[in-house]
């Protein structure tokens, strides 16, 4: 039989829209997971009116989840038997959704990824952490993309996480092997990421007005003026276009972060791995779950000098930045961090959920079948 399976994305990710004629499946490769025994569909955005989209909005912040837009694909989540979630923002409304839907005869099991909820949760009052615990139950698998965020769902929730590995799209991001890697004068260094927990404080205190370096910044947050440096170039880099552009200028590539729980940072370093530039990343959220220190100079969190002085190691010592980068790119291939096996992961824990749901659902057929097929086996073993 055909499993359906129901992709549930933010308003915005409907693989319709996204990148509207470029032929790119989902935004994040579920697609990849398509068979003939797995049939996919996703989220569909609704037009919207200006005061429709704002009062969504606001629902949104309120809740911290998107109610209105997961209620718009009820029909099509109801009539699936599993439901992917890439974000708490997804599946947490999912969840209420279910629950106000009440039992049926057969209801979808729900995935529930979790990327920002772990470093969030100390920071939520009580009742919000009632609602959420409430919603979590309604959740048949967790799982998330670090090692540190699956550790906090035992440690909060007293559930057992899996941890996924998260992919590149290889077709925008062909992997590159580097042949040669000589520094420029001053060393390019290309920054980017919206991501709350970039620490671009510490990267501007490091490099900022030193002649030695030139630092292109691509991001939509706000950068302090007190920050701004003659040398700190500050635009964001929209589209895929002007991202390879920028690492087409980089000589190194820059991932600064604040402590954090979800690998912040991690397609940013499968990019620079896929285009063979070097790497100098905060050494925090389970990155070294992706690449190993031999593939990126890893540097403490909030250590200017540390992360002054991996650069410095670079301009010094070319051949050595070239093997880093070799091993980096060689790590994405060998360990597969690209978005077909980040379907084909999803597609093997689904399977596993729905077999656990079979046992559950029959456990007289498990004992009276394989259970019984299993004694006979060991008494034949012991004749």
């Amino acid at each position: 039989m055909t499993t359906k399976v129901h992709v549930h994305l933010f308003y915005g990710g409907d693989p319709r829209c996204y990148r509207h004629g470029e032929n790119i499946g989902c935004l994040y490769g579920y697609h990849h997971a398509e068979s003939d025994d797995l049939q996919l569909s996703y989220s569909q955005d609704t037009k919207e009116s200006v005061p429709v989209r704002l009062a969504r909005r606001a629902l949104k912040v309120l809740l911290g989840f998107d109610l209105i837009h997961t209620l718009r694909n009820r029909d099509e989540m109801l009539r699936s038997d599993v439901i992917w979630t890439h974000t708490e923002q997804e599946w947490l409304s999912v969840a209420l959704m279910l629950l106000i839907e009440g039992k049926r005869e057969t209801q979808p099991l729900l995935v529930a990824q979790s990327v920002w909820l772990l470093d969030k949760w100390p920071n939520y009052g009580p009742l919000r952490r009632w609602f959420y615990r409430k919603l979590i139950a309604r959740a048949d698998l967790l799982t998330t993309l670090a090692r540190d965020n699956a550790e906090l769902c035992r440690e909060y929730f007293d559930r057992d996480a899996t941890q996924l590995s998260y992919g590149l799209n290889t077709r925008d991001f062909p992997v590159q092997q580097s042949k040669a890697w000589q520094p420029n004068t001053p060393l390019r260094i290309a920054a980017i990421g919206n991501d709350r927990d970039r620490d671009w404080e510490t990267l501007i205190k490091a490099v900022g007005n030193d002649p030695r370096f030139a630092v292109r910044l691509a991001t939509r947050r706000r950068i302090p003026r007190a920050l701004r440096s003659v040398n700190v170039q500050v635009a964001p880099a929209a589209g895929l276009k002007k991202q390879r552009e920028l690492y087409d200028w980089a000589d190194v590539v820059v991932v600064p972060l604040r402590p954090n729980t979800h690998a912040s940072g991690i397609t940013v370093m499968l990019e620079a791995a896929a285009v063979g530039k070097p790497m100098v990343v905060t050494n925090v959220g389970g990155l070294d779950d992706y690449f190993s220190a031999s593939a990126a100079a890893f540097v403490p969190p909030f250590d200017v000098a540390a992360l002054r002085e991996a650069l410095l190691r670079l301009i010094a010592s070319p051949d050595e930045a070239l093997q880093q980068a070799q091993v980096a790119a060689m790590q994405l291939v060998s360990r597969d961090h690209t978005t077909q096996h980040y379907a084909q992961q999803h597609v093997k824990i689904t399977r596993d959920l729905l077999r656990r749901q079979t046992r559950h659902r029959h456990p007289a057929q498990n004992v009276n079948g394989s259970g019984t097929a299993r004694v006979r086996s060991q008494n034949r073993e012991g004749m």
